[in-house]
Protein backbone atom coordinates (compact mmCIF):
# COMPACT_ATOMS: atom_id res chain seq x y z
CA UNK A 1 0.00 0.00 0.00
CA UNK A 2 1.20 3.43 -0.65
CA UNK A 3 0.69 6.72 0.48
CA UNK A 4 -2.55 9.03 -0.53
CA UNK A 5 -1.75 11.83 -2.96
CA UNK A 6 -1.00 15.05 -0.70
CA UNK A 7 -3.33 17.76 -2.34
CA UNK A 8 -0.16 20.16 -2.22
CA UNK A 9 0.63 17.74 -5.53
CA UNK A 10 -2.70 17.79 -7.08
CA UNK A 11 -1.55 19.20 -10.19
CA UNK A 12 -0.18 15.87 -11.22
CA UNK A 13 -3.09 14.54 -11.10
CA UNK A 14 -5.32 17.12 -13.29
CA UNK A 15 -3.01 18.70 -15.76
CA UNK A 16 -2.95 19.32 -19.68
CA UNK A 17 -0.54 16.31 -20.33
CA UNK A 18 -2.73 14.02 -18.80
CA UNK A 19 -5.97 15.13 -19.76
CA UNK A 20 -3.96 14.50 -23.02
CA UNK A 21 -3.01 10.89 -22.48
CA UNK A 22 -5.84 10.03 -20.92
CA UNK A 23 -9.51 9.20 -22.69
CA UNK A 24 -11.89 10.24 -20.19
CA UNK A 25 -14.25 9.74 -22.20
CA UNK A 26 -13.20 5.79 -23.31
CA UNK A 27 -12.71 5.45 -19.63
CA UNK A 28 -16.51 6.26 -18.72
CA UNK A 29 -17.61 4.00 -21.45
CA UNK A 30 -15.55 0.95 -20.64
CA UNK A 31 -16.79 1.27 -17.39
CA UNK A 32 -20.31 0.99 -18.28
CA UNK A 33 -21.30 5.16 -17.49
CA UNK A 34 -24.33 6.46 -19.49
CA UNK A 35 -26.52 8.71 -19.41
CA UNK A 36 -28.88 7.05 -16.58
CA UNK A 37 -26.21 5.96 -14.15
CA UNK A 38 -25.69 6.90 -11.13
CA UNK A 39 -21.93 6.41 -9.97
CA UNK A 40 -19.91 6.74 -6.94
CA UNK A 41 -17.11 7.23 -7.61
CA UNK A 42 -14.09 6.66 -5.11
CA UNK A 43 -10.85 8.66 -4.95
CA UNK A 44 -12.33 11.58 -6.43
CA UNK A 45 -9.31 13.68 -5.69
CA UNK A 46 -9.38 17.19 -7.69
CA UNK A 47 -12.02 16.15 -10.14
CA UNK A 48 -10.22 14.76 -13.21
CA UNK A 49 -12.61 12.31 -14.03
CA UNK A 50 -15.60 14.25 -11.93
CA UNK A 51 -16.08 16.54 -14.43
CA UNK A 52 -16.25 13.96 -16.80
CA UNK A 53 -18.69 12.07 -15.50
CA UNK A 54 -20.78 15.12 -14.51
CA UNK A 55 -21.00 15.84 -17.56
CA UNK A 56 -22.57 12.46 -19.13
CA UNK A 57 -24.38 10.89 -16.20
CA UNK A 58 -27.43 11.20 -14.16
CA UNK A 59 -25.32 11.38 -10.40
CA UNK A 60 -22.14 11.45 -9.40
CA UNK A 61 -21.18 10.79 -5.10
CA UNK A 62 -17.97 11.97 -5.16
CA UNK A 63 -16.20 10.23 -2.04
CA UNK A 64 -12.82 12.33 -1.71
CA UNK A 65 -10.51 11.76 1.53
CA UNK A 66 -9.01 14.93 2.35
CA UNK A 67 -9.83 18.31 2.96
CA UNK A 68 -7.35 19.61 0.28
CA UNK A 69 -8.73 17.52 -2.42
CA UNK A 70 -12.39 18.10 -1.29
CA UNK A 71 -11.92 22.54 -1.48
CA UNK A 72 -10.37 22.07 -5.51
CA UNK A 73 -13.00 19.09 -6.60
CA UNK A 74 -15.66 21.23 -5.55
CA UNK A 75 -14.61 24.46 -7.31
CA UNK A 76 -13.93 21.97 -10.60
CA UNK A 77 -17.37 20.80 -10.69
CA UNK A 78 -19.07 23.85 -9.08
CA UNK A 79 -20.99 24.22 -12.68
CA UNK A 80 -22.78 21.18 -12.04
CA UNK A 81 -25.18 22.03 -9.40
CA UNK A 82 -27.11 18.97 -7.84
CA UNK A 83 -25.11 16.50 -10.07
CA UNK A 84 -22.30 16.11 -7.96
CA UNK A 85 -22.70 15.32 -4.32
CA UNK A 86 -19.49 15.89 -2.93
CA UNK A 87 -19.08 13.16 0.30
CA UNK A 88 -15.40 14.36 2.46
CA UNK A 89 -14.28 11.04 4.26
CA UNK A 90 -12.66 7.25 3.95
CA UNK A 91 -14.91 5.02 2.09
CA UNK A 92 -14.91 2.37 5.07
CA UNK A 93 -16.67 5.19 7.31
CA UNK A 94 -19.31 6.57 5.22
CA UNK A 95 -22.52 5.87 4.92
CA UNK A 96 -24.03 4.86 1.81
CA UNK A 97 -27.51 3.83 0.96
CA UNK A 98 -27.95 0.18 -0.07
CA UNK A 99 -28.04 -0.13 -4.30
CA UNK A 100 -27.56 3.90 -4.56
CA UNK A 101 -25.09 3.45 -7.42
CA UNK A 102 -25.48 2.19 -10.32
CA UNK A 103 -22.11 2.27 -11.35
CA UNK A 104 -18.59 2.21 -8.96
CA UNK A 105 -15.35 3.86 -10.29
CA UNK A 106 -12.32 3.37 -8.85
CA UNK A 107 -9.95 4.92 -10.56
CA UNK A 108 -6.17 4.57 -9.53
CA UNK A 109 -7.13 4.28 -5.85
CA UNK A 110 -7.88 1.15 -4.40
CA UNK A 111 -4.10 0.35 -3.73
CA UNK A 112 -4.05 3.69 -1.34
CA UNK A 113 -7.54 2.24 0.54
CA UNK A 114 -6.15 1.32 4.28
CA UNK A 115 -8.60 -1.34 4.88
CA UNK A 116 -9.58 -2.76 1.37
CA UNK A 117 -12.03 -5.82 2.83
CA UNK A 118 -14.18 -2.98 4.30
CA UNK A 119 -14.25 -0.97 1.54
CA UNK A 120 -14.75 -3.88 -0.24
CA UNK A 121 -17.99 -4.61 1.81
CA UNK A 122 -19.13 -0.99 1.64
CA UNK A 123 -18.50 -0.91 -2.07
CA UNK A 124 -20.53 -3.98 -2.44
CA UNK A 125 -23.58 -2.61 -0.34
CA UNK A 126 -23.75 0.43 -2.52
CA UNK A 127 -23.64 -0.97 -6.06
CA UNK A 128 -26.95 -2.56 -6.86
CA UNK A 129 -27.66 -6.00 -8.12
CA UNK A 130 -26.73 -5.90 -11.85
CA UNK A 131 -24.84 -2.92 -11.26
CA UNK A 132 -20.85 -2.75 -12.50
CA UNK A 133 -17.64 -2.05 -10.63
CA UNK A 134 -14.54 -0.44 -12.22
CA UNK A 135 -11.20 -1.11 -11.03
CA UNK A 136 -8.59 0.84 -12.69
CA UNK A 137 -4.88 0.58 -11.14
CA UNK A 138 -1.33 1.68 -12.42
CA UNK A 139 0.88 -1.06 -13.34
CA UNK A 140 3.89 0.97 -11.65
CA UNK A 141 2.68 0.30 -7.65
CA UNK A 142 -0.11 -2.32 -8.62
CA UNK A 143 1.88 -6.01 -9.23
CA UNK A 144 -0.80 -8.86 -11.25
CA UNK A 145 -0.73 -10.68 -8.12
CA UNK A 146 -2.63 -7.19 -6.19
CA UNK A 147 -5.12 -7.00 -8.72
CA UNK A 148 -5.60 -10.45 -8.53
CA UNK A 149 -5.87 -9.98 -4.77
CA UNK A 150 -8.44 -7.02 -5.30
CA UNK A 151 -10.61 -8.36 -7.60
CA UNK A 152 -11.15 -11.16 -5.10
CA UNK A 153 -12.11 -9.04 -2.64
CA UNK A 154 -15.09 -8.14 -4.78
CA UNK A 155 -15.81 -11.68 -5.95
CA UNK A 156 -16.48 -12.21 -2.38
CA UNK A 157 -18.79 -9.42 -2.67
CA UNK A 158 -21.38 -10.73 -4.98
CA UNK A 159 -19.10 -9.23 -8.23
CA UNK A 160 -18.10 -11.19 -11.32
CA UNK A 161 -15.67 -10.63 -14.24
CA UNK A 162 -16.68 -9.37 -17.39
CA UNK A 163 -13.52 -8.15 -18.36
CA UNK A 164 -9.90 -6.87 -17.64
CA UNK A 165 -6.88 -6.41 -19.24
CA UNK A 166 -3.24 -5.03 -18.51
CA UNK A 167 -1.21 -2.80 -20.12
CA UNK A 168 1.60 -1.01 -19.81
CA UNK A 169 0.65 1.78 -17.83
CA UNK A 170 -3.35 0.65 -16.72
CA UNK A 171 -4.33 -2.71 -14.85
CA UNK A 172 -8.01 -2.57 -15.49
CA UNK A 173 -11.30 -4.86 -14.36
CA UNK A 174 -14.88 -4.06 -14.88
CA UNK A 175 -17.04 -6.63 -12.68
CA UNK A 176 -20.91 -7.16 -12.57
CA UNK A 177 -23.09 -7.63 -9.08
CA UNK A 178 -25.25 -10.34 -9.44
Amino acid sequence: MCAVCPSWLSFILYNPIRKALTDRRKVLEESGITSDSVVLEVGSGNGFLTEALAGVCRRVYAVELQGGMVRKLRKRISRFGETVRVIQGDIVSIELDEGVADVCLLYYCFHEVSSQEEAAARIGRAVRKGGTLAIYEPTVEVRRADMKRTVSLFEKMGFHMEQERSGAFTRFARMRKV
